[in-house]
Protein backbone atom coordinates (compact mmCIF):
# COMPACT_ATOMS: atom_id res chain seq x y z
CA UNK A 1 0.00 0.00 0.00
CA UNK A 2 2.91 2.35 0.60
CA UNK A 3 3.61 2.47 -3.12
CA UNK A 4 0.01 3.57 -3.74
CA UNK A 5 0.19 6.24 -1.04
CA UNK A 6 3.43 7.72 -2.33
CA UNK A 7 2.29 7.69 -5.95
CA UNK A 8 -1.07 9.27 -5.10
CA UNK A 9 0.46 12.03 -2.97
CA UNK A 10 2.96 12.73 -5.74
CA UNK A 11 0.04 13.40 -8.09
CA UNK A 12 -2.32 15.36 -5.85
CA UNK A 13 0.36 17.82 -4.73
CA UNK A 14 0.60 19.04 -8.35
CA UNK A 15 -2.09 21.64 -9.04
CA UNK A 16 -4.09 20.71 -12.16
CA UNK A 17 -7.28 22.73 -11.74
CA UNK A 18 -9.10 23.25 -15.05
CA UNK A 19 -10.73 26.48 -16.20
CA UNK A 20 -14.16 26.53 -17.90
CA UNK A 21 -13.54 30.05 -19.22
CA UNK A 22 -10.44 29.08 -21.15
CA UNK A 23 -10.62 28.10 -24.81
CA UNK A 24 -7.31 26.21 -24.89
CA UNK A 25 -6.73 22.48 -24.43
CA UNK A 26 -5.71 21.81 -21.78
CA UNK A 27 -7.57 24.75 -20.30
CA UNK A 28 -4.71 25.57 -17.90
CA UNK A 29 -0.96 25.39 -18.48
CA UNK A 30 -0.38 23.81 -15.08
CA UNK A 31 -2.05 20.59 -16.25
CA UNK A 32 1.07 20.01 -18.32
CA UNK A 33 3.09 19.67 -15.10
CA UNK A 34 1.40 16.41 -14.18
CA UNK A 35 0.95 15.30 -17.78
CA UNK A 36 4.68 15.42 -18.45
CA UNK A 37 5.42 13.67 -15.16
CA UNK A 38 3.03 10.87 -16.12
CA UNK A 39 4.68 10.39 -19.50
CA UNK A 40 8.07 9.96 -17.83
CA UNK A 41 6.63 7.57 -15.27
CA UNK A 42 4.84 5.40 -17.83
CA UNK A 43 8.09 5.00 -19.74
CA UNK A 44 9.97 4.25 -16.53
CA UNK A 45 7.68 1.38 -15.48
CA UNK A 46 8.07 -0.23 -18.91
CA UNK A 47 4.99 0.60 -20.97
CA UNK A 48 5.39 0.95 -24.71
CA UNK A 49 3.99 3.38 -27.30
CA UNK A 50 3.87 6.16 -24.71
CA UNK A 51 2.61 9.31 -26.42
CA UNK A 52 1.37 12.76 -25.50
CA UNK A 53 -0.21 15.00 -28.10
CA UNK A 54 -0.41 18.78 -28.46
CA UNK A 55 -3.52 18.84 -26.24
CA UNK A 56 -1.93 16.77 -23.42
CA UNK A 57 -3.83 13.55 -24.13
CA UNK A 58 -1.66 10.67 -22.96
CA UNK A 59 -1.78 7.11 -24.29
CA UNK A 60 0.34 4.04 -23.66
CA UNK A 61 0.32 0.29 -24.27
CA UNK A 62 0.91 -2.84 -22.25
CA UNK A 63 1.48 -5.50 -24.96
CA UNK A 64 -0.32 -8.83 -24.85
CA UNK A 65 1.51 -11.78 -23.27
CA UNK A 66 -0.73 -14.49 -24.73
CA UNK A 67 -0.53 -16.15 -28.16
CA UNK A 68 -4.25 -16.21 -28.89
CA UNK A 69 -6.47 -13.35 -30.08
CA UNK A 70 -7.81 -11.22 -27.23
CA UNK A 71 -9.87 -8.02 -27.42
CA UNK A 72 -7.85 -4.88 -26.76
CA UNK A 73 -9.21 -3.17 -23.65
CA UNK A 74 -8.51 0.24 -22.21
CA UNK A 75 -8.49 2.08 -18.88
CA UNK A 76 -9.03 5.84 -18.79
CA UNK A 77 -8.76 8.56 -16.13
CA UNK A 78 -8.44 12.35 -16.08
CA UNK A 79 -5.72 14.39 -14.43
CA UNK A 80 -7.44 17.76 -14.05
CA UNK A 81 -9.27 18.73 -10.85
CA UNK A 82 -12.49 20.66 -10.43
CA UNK A 83 -12.57 24.46 -10.50
CA UNK A 84 -15.33 24.29 -7.87
CA UNK A 85 -12.70 24.45 -5.11
CA UNK A 86 -9.02 25.25 -5.08
CA UNK A 87 -6.51 22.52 -5.85
CA UNK A 88 -3.44 24.66 -5.14
CA UNK A 89 -1.05 23.70 -2.34
CA UNK A 90 -2.79 20.44 -1.47
CA UNK A 91 -1.45 19.11 1.83
CA UNK A 92 -2.69 15.52 2.21
CA UNK A 93 -3.08 14.06 5.69
CA UNK A 94 -2.80 10.33 6.37
CA UNK A 95 -5.10 8.85 9.01
CA UNK A 96 -4.01 5.34 9.88
CA UNK A 97 -6.34 2.80 11.50
CA UNK A 98 -9.31 5.17 11.40
CA UNK A 99 -11.27 4.89 14.65
CA UNK A 100 -14.68 5.97 13.39
CA UNK A 101 -14.59 9.34 15.17
CA UNK A 102 -14.31 12.95 14.02
CA UNK A 103 -11.19 13.80 12.02
CA UNK A 104 -9.76 17.26 12.63
CA UNK A 105 -8.75 18.51 9.21
CA UNK A 106 -7.75 21.97 10.35
CA UNK A 107 -7.67 22.87 14.03
CA UNK A 108 -7.06 26.58 13.54
CA UNK A 109 -10.13 26.93 11.32
CA UNK A 110 -12.18 24.31 13.18
CA UNK A 111 -12.77 22.20 10.04
CA UNK A 112 -13.96 18.72 11.00
CA UNK A 113 -14.60 15.66 8.86
CA UNK A 114 -17.31 13.97 10.90
CA UNK A 115 -19.20 10.67 10.46
CA UNK A 116 -22.19 12.43 12.01
CA UNK A 117 -22.53 14.29 8.70
CA UNK A 118 -20.60 12.01 6.32
CA UNK A 119 -21.90 8.58 7.35
CA UNK A 120 -19.88 6.76 4.69
CA UNK A 121 -16.81 7.27 6.86
CA UNK A 122 -17.99 4.49 9.15
CA UNK A 123 -17.53 1.94 6.35
CA UNK A 124 -13.79 2.47 6.63
CA UNK A 125 -13.10 1.94 10.33
CA UNK A 126 -9.69 0.37 10.75
CA UNK A 127 -8.51 1.50 7.32
CA UNK A 128 -6.02 4.14 6.20
CA UNK A 129 -7.61 7.35 4.94
CA UNK A 130 -6.04 10.19 3.00
CA UNK A 131 -7.77 13.52 3.65
CA UNK A 132 -7.23 17.20 2.94
CA UNK A 133 -6.03 19.77 5.46
CA UNK A 134 -9.40 21.49 5.12
CA UNK A 135 -8.23 24.32 2.87
CA UNK A 136 -8.25 22.60 -0.55
CA UNK A 137 -9.83 19.70 -2.32
CA UNK A 138 -7.82 16.47 -2.39
CA UNK A 139 -7.87 15.53 -6.07
CA UNK A 140 -8.87 11.89 -5.70
CA UNK A 141 -11.21 12.78 -8.55
CA UNK A 142 -9.48 11.52 -10.55
CA UNK A 143 -5.88 11.17 -9.46
CA UNK A 144 -6.94 8.11 -7.51
CA UNK A 145 -7.95 6.59 -10.84
CA UNK A 146 -4.61 7.48 -12.40
CA UNK A 147 -2.78 6.03 -9.39
CA UNK A 148 -4.71 2.78 -9.74
CA UNK A 149 -4.14 2.40 -13.47
CA UNK A 150 -0.40 3.11 -13.27
CA UNK A 151 0.00 0.80 -10.28
CA UNK A 152 -1.95 -1.98 -12.00
CA UNK A 153 0.14 -1.71 -15.15
CA UNK A 154 3.32 -1.82 -13.10
CA UNK A 155 2.04 -4.89 -11.26
CA UNK A 156 1.17 -6.72 -14.50
CA UNK A 157 4.59 -5.90 -15.94
CA UNK A 158 6.27 -7.32 -12.83
CA UNK A 159 4.03 -10.42 -12.76
CA UNK A 160 4.06 -11.88 -16.29
CA UNK A 161 2.44 -15.04 -14.95
CA UNK A 162 -0.84 -13.08 -15.07
CA UNK A 163 -1.99 -13.54 -18.65
CA UNK A 164 -3.63 -10.65 -20.48
CA UNK A 165 -4.23 -9.23 -23.92
CA UNK A 166 -3.16 -5.82 -25.18
CA UNK A 167 -4.10 -3.08 -22.74
CA UNK A 168 -4.31 0.59 -23.65
CA UNK A 169 -4.36 3.36 -21.09
CA UNK A 170 -5.41 6.96 -21.60
CA UNK A 171 -5.20 10.05 -19.41
CA UNK A 172 -7.14 13.17 -20.32
CA UNK A 173 -7.26 16.86 -19.38
CA UNK A 174 -10.35 18.99 -18.71
CA UNK A 175 -12.87 16.30 -17.77
CA UNK A 176 -14.12 18.43 -14.90
CA UNK A 177 -15.27 21.14 -17.30
CA UNK A 178 -16.97 18.67 -19.63
CA UNK A 179 -14.29 18.60 -22.32
CA UNK A 180 -12.22 15.57 -21.34
CA UNK A 181 -13.19 13.46 -24.32
CA UNK A 182 -13.60 16.24 -26.87
CA UNK A 183 -10.20 15.66 -28.48
CA UNK A 184 -9.68 12.03 -27.50
CA UNK A 185 -8.55 10.07 -30.58
CA UNK A 186 -10.64 6.89 -30.30
CA UNK A 187 -9.18 5.44 -33.50
CA UNK A 188 -5.63 5.96 -32.28
CA UNK A 189 -6.52 4.46 -28.90
CA UNK A 190 -7.55 1.31 -30.73
CA UNK A 191 -9.42 -0.46 -27.95
CA UNK A 192 -12.53 -2.61 -28.40
CA UNK A 193 -13.89 -1.19 -25.16
CA UNK A 194 -12.59 0.60 -22.08
CA UNK A 195 -13.34 1.47 -18.48
CA UNK A 196 -13.06 4.85 -16.81
CA UNK A 197 -11.70 4.57 -13.27
CA UNK A 198 -13.65 7.60 -12.10
CA UNK A 199 -16.33 6.40 -9.68
CA UNK A 200 -16.59 6.96 -5.96
CA UNK A 201 -17.33 4.32 -3.31
CA UNK A 202 -15.60 0.97 -3.49
CA UNK A 203 -17.68 -1.43 -5.60
CA UNK A 204 -19.37 1.13 -7.84
CA UNK A 205 -19.94 -0.10 -11.38
CA UNK A 206 -21.91 2.21 -13.62
CA UNK A 207 -23.09 2.14 -17.20
CA UNK A 208 -25.86 4.71 -16.95
CA UNK A 209 -25.42 8.45 -16.48
CA UNK A 210 -27.37 11.65 -16.85
CA UNK A 211 -28.29 13.30 -20.09
CA UNK A 212 -26.87 16.76 -19.56
CA UNK A 213 -27.34 20.28 -20.85
CA UNK A 214 -26.33 23.77 -19.80
CA UNK A 215 -28.70 26.73 -19.84
CA UNK A 216 -27.91 30.41 -19.76
CA UNK A 217 -30.78 32.83 -19.15
CA UNK A 218 -30.01 36.49 -19.76
CA UNK A 219 -32.51 38.90 -18.25
CA UNK A 220 -32.43 42.47 -19.54
CA UNK A 221 -33.42 45.44 -17.38
CA UNK A 222 -33.32 49.22 -17.55
CA UNK A 223 -31.33 51.37 -15.15
CA UNK A 224 -32.45 54.90 -14.29
CA UNK A 225 -31.94 57.06 -11.21
CA UNK A 226 -33.87 55.36 -8.38
CA UNK A 227 -35.30 58.68 -7.25
CA UNK A 228 -37.07 59.09 -10.59
CA UNK A 229 -37.60 55.45 -11.47
CA UNK A 230 -41.36 55.05 -11.27
CA UNK A 231 -42.68 53.59 -14.48
CA UNK A 232 -39.23 53.57 -16.03
CA UNK A 233 -36.85 51.24 -14.16
CA UNK A 234 -36.86 47.52 -14.95
CA UNK A 235 -34.89 45.67 -12.28
CA UNK A 236 -33.56 42.56 -14.01
CA UNK A 237 -32.85 40.86 -10.68
CA UNK A 238 -36.53 40.88 -9.71
CA UNK A 239 -37.50 39.52 -13.10
CA UNK A 240 -34.82 36.83 -12.80
CA UNK A 241 -36.24 35.74 -9.45
CA UNK A 242 -39.59 35.25 -11.17
CA UNK A 243 -38.00 32.82 -13.60
CA UNK A 244 -36.33 30.97 -10.73
CA UNK A 245 -39.60 30.63 -8.84
CA UNK A 246 -41.56 29.30 -11.81
CA UNK A 247 -39.33 26.23 -12.10
CA UNK A 248 -40.37 23.23 -9.95
CA UNK A 249 -38.81 24.02 -6.56
CA UNK A 250 -38.37 20.40 -5.49
CA UNK A 251 -36.70 19.32 -8.74
CA UNK A 252 -33.28 20.47 -7.58
CA UNK A 253 -30.18 18.49 -6.52
CA UNK A 254 -30.88 18.84 -2.80
CA UNK A 255 -34.33 17.25 -3.22
CA UNK A 256 -33.62 14.45 -5.70
CA UNK A 257 -31.87 11.08 -5.79
CA UNK A 258 -31.58 7.89 -7.82
CA UNK A 259 -33.07 8.33 -11.28
CA UNK A 260 -34.72 11.66 -10.47
CA UNK A 261 -33.58 14.52 -12.66
CA UNK A 262 -33.20 18.17 -11.73
CA UNK A 263 -32.62 21.80 -12.63
CA UNK A 264 -29.58 23.24 -10.82
CA UNK A 265 -29.00 26.96 -10.57
CA UNK A 266 -25.25 27.13 -9.99
CA UNK A 267 -24.43 30.76 -10.67
CA UNK A 268 -26.11 34.19 -10.63
CA UNK A 269 -24.53 37.46 -11.67
CA UNK A 270 -26.78 40.47 -11.60
CA UNK A 271 -27.19 44.23 -11.53
CA UNK A 272 -30.30 46.24 -12.29
CA UNK A 273 -29.49 46.44 -15.98
CA UNK A 274 -28.78 42.73 -16.57
CA UNK A 275 -28.87 39.45 -14.67
CA UNK A 276 -27.45 36.15 -15.95
CA UNK A 277 -28.61 32.79 -14.55
CA UNK A 278 -26.52 29.68 -15.21
CA UNK A 279 -28.28 26.31 -14.91
CA UNK A 280 -27.42 22.71 -15.54
CA UNK A 281 -30.21 20.34 -16.58
CA UNK A 282 -29.94 16.64 -15.79
CA UNK A 283 -32.11 13.55 -16.34
CA UNK A 284 -31.42 9.87 -17.03
CA UNK A 285 -34.57 9.53 -19.14
CA UNK A 286 -34.14 11.07 -22.61
CA UNK A 287 -37.80 12.08 -22.96
CA UNK A 288 -37.84 13.74 -19.54
CA UNK A 289 -34.56 15.45 -20.40
CA UNK A 290 -36.07 16.93 -23.54
CA UNK A 291 -39.16 17.95 -21.54
CA UNK A 292 -36.98 19.84 -19.06
CA UNK A 293 -35.38 21.84 -21.85
CA UNK A 294 -38.79 22.48 -23.38
CA UNK A 295 -40.13 23.70 -20.03
CA UNK A 296 -37.36 26.27 -19.75
CA UNK A 297 -38.10 27.46 -23.28
CA UNK A 298 -41.83 27.77 -22.49
CA UNK A 299 -41.19 29.74 -19.30
CA UNK A 300 -39.06 32.21 -21.22
CA UNK A 301 -41.72 32.57 -23.92
CA UNK A 302 -44.53 33.00 -21.35
CA UNK A 303 -42.62 35.64 -19.39
CA UNK A 304 -41.72 37.57 -22.52
CA UNK A 305 -45.40 37.48 -23.49
CA UNK A 306 -46.40 38.65 -20.01
CA UNK A 307 -44.09 41.66 -20.17
CA UNK A 308 -44.67 42.28 -23.88
CA UNK A 309 -40.93 42.49 -24.42
CA UNK A 310 -37.88 40.28 -25.07
CA UNK A 311 -36.74 40.59 -21.47
CA UNK A 312 -35.60 36.95 -21.25
CA UNK A 313 -33.19 35.19 -23.57
CA UNK A 314 -32.41 31.46 -23.26
CA UNK A 315 -29.32 29.69 -24.60
CA UNK A 316 -29.32 25.90 -24.33
CA UNK A 317 -26.39 23.61 -25.04
CA UNK A 318 -26.33 19.82 -24.80
CA UNK A 319 -23.26 18.54 -22.93
CA UNK A 320 -23.40 14.73 -22.93
CA UNK A 321 -25.87 11.84 -23.08
CA UNK A 322 -26.69 8.64 -21.21
CA UNK A 323 -24.13 5.96 -22.13
CA UNK A 324 -26.68 3.20 -21.42
CA UNK A 325 -27.81 3.26 -25.05
CA UNK A 326 -24.27 2.43 -26.23
CA UNK A 327 -23.28 -0.03 -23.50
CA UNK A 328 -26.39 -2.24 -23.34
CA UNK A 329 -25.65 -3.86 -26.73
CA UNK A 330 -22.26 -5.00 -25.34
CA UNK A 331 -23.25 -5.84 -21.77
CA UNK A 332 -20.57 -8.50 -21.55
CA UNK A 333 -18.08 -5.70 -20.78
CA UNK A 334 -20.08 -4.85 -17.66
CA UNK A 335 -20.36 -8.54 -16.79
CA UNK A 336 -16.57 -8.93 -16.93
CA UNK A 337 -16.09 -6.00 -14.53
CA UNK A 338 -18.72 -7.41 -12.18
CA UNK A 339 -17.06 -10.83 -12.24
CA UNK A 340 -13.67 -9.23 -11.58
CA UNK A 341 -14.96 -7.39 -8.53
CA UNK A 342 -16.47 -10.51 -7.04
CA UNK A 343 -13.25 -12.43 -7.69
CA UNK A 344 -11.21 -9.98 -5.58
CA UNK A 345 -13.73 -9.75 -2.76
CA UNK A 346 -15.55 -6.55 -3.76
CA UNK A 347 -19.35 -6.42 -3.71
CA UNK A 348 -20.48 -4.78 -6.96
CA UNK A 349 -22.77 -1.76 -6.59
CA UNK A 350 -24.35 -1.43 -10.01
CA UNK A 351 -26.16 1.87 -10.21
CA UNK A 352 -26.67 4.95 -12.33
CA UNK A 353 -24.22 7.84 -12.11
CA UNK A 354 -25.79 11.07 -10.95
CA UNK A 355 -23.30 12.88 -13.11
CA UNK A 356 -21.14 12.15 -16.12
CA UNK A 357 -17.67 10.90 -16.97
CA UNK A 358 -15.40 10.86 -20.00
CA UNK A 359 -16.94 7.44 -20.57
CA UNK A 360 -20.32 8.88 -21.49
CA UNK A 361 -18.84 10.88 -24.35
CA UNK A 362 -16.41 8.14 -25.36
CA UNK A 363 -19.27 5.66 -25.62
CA UNK A 364 -20.95 7.92 -28.17
CA UNK A 365 -17.62 8.27 -29.99
CA UNK A 366 -17.48 4.51 -30.57
CA UNK A 367 -15.64 3.36 -27.44
CA UNK A 368 -18.10 1.71 -25.01
CA UNK A 369 -16.85 2.74 -21.63
CA UNK A 370 -18.51 1.83 -18.28
CA UNK A 371 -17.29 3.48 -15.10
CA UNK A 372 -15.58 1.76 -12.15
CA UNK A 373 -14.95 3.03 -8.64
CA UNK A 374 -11.77 4.95 -7.86
CA UNK A 375 -12.56 4.98 -4.14
CA UNK A 376 -12.84 8.62 -3.14
CA UNK A 377 -15.69 10.42 -1.38
CA UNK A 378 -16.96 14.02 -1.13
CA UNK A 379 -15.32 15.11 -4.38
CA UNK A 380 -14.75 18.78 -5.27
CA UNK A 381 -14.37 20.14 -1.76
CA UNK A 382 -12.49 20.37 1.50
CA UNK A 383 -14.09 17.19 2.92
CA UNK A 384 -12.78 14.92 0.17
CA UNK A 385 -11.04 11.74 1.29
CA UNK A 386 -10.03 8.36 -0.08
CA UNK A 387 -9.38 5.04 1.73
CA UNK A 388 -6.09 3.52 0.58
CA UNK A 389 -7.63 0.05 0.78
CA UNK A 390 -10.24 1.11 -1.80
CA UNK A 391 -7.47 2.17 -4.19
CA UNK A 392 -5.76 -1.16 -3.62
CA UNK A 393 -8.97 -3.00 -4.49
CA UNK A 394 -9.32 -0.93 -7.66
CA UNK A 395 -5.81 -2.04 -8.69
CA UNK A 396 -6.84 -5.65 -8.12
CA UNK A 397 -10.02 -5.17 -10.18
CA UNK A 398 -8.06 -3.74 -13.12
CA UNK A 399 -5.66 -6.68 -13.07
CA UNK A 400 -8.50 -9.18 -12.80
CA UNK A 401 -10.43 -7.58 -15.70
CA UNK A 402 -7.29 -7.93 -17.82
CA UNK A 403 -6.93 -11.58 -16.81
CA UNK A 404 -10.59 -12.48 -17.33
CA UNK A 405 -10.66 -10.83 -20.76
CA UNK A 406 -7.73 -12.99 -21.84
CA UNK A 407 -9.44 -16.15 -20.55
CA UNK A 408 -12.69 -15.62 -22.43
CA UNK A 409 -12.43 -17.03 -25.95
Amino acid sequence: MQNIIERFIGYVTIDTESDPNSETTPSTKKQWDLANKLVDELKAIGLSDVTIDENAYIMATLPSNVDHKVPTIGFVSHFDTSPDFTGANVKPQIVEDYDGKDIVLNASENIILSPDYFEDLLMYKGQTLITTDGTTLLGADDKAGITEIVTAMEYLINHPEIKHGTIRIGFTPDEEIGRGAHKFDVEKFGADWAYTMDGSQVGELEYENFNAAGAKITVKGKIVHPGYAKGKMINSMYYASEFINVLPRLETPEHTEGYEGFFHLHNIEGVVDETVLQYIIRDHDKDKFEARKALMQKIVEDLNTKYESEVFKLELKDQYFNMKEKVEPVMHIVDIAEEAMKAVGVTPLIKAIRGGTDGSQLSYMGLPCPNIFAGGHNFHGRYEYVPVESMQKAVEVICKIAELTALKK
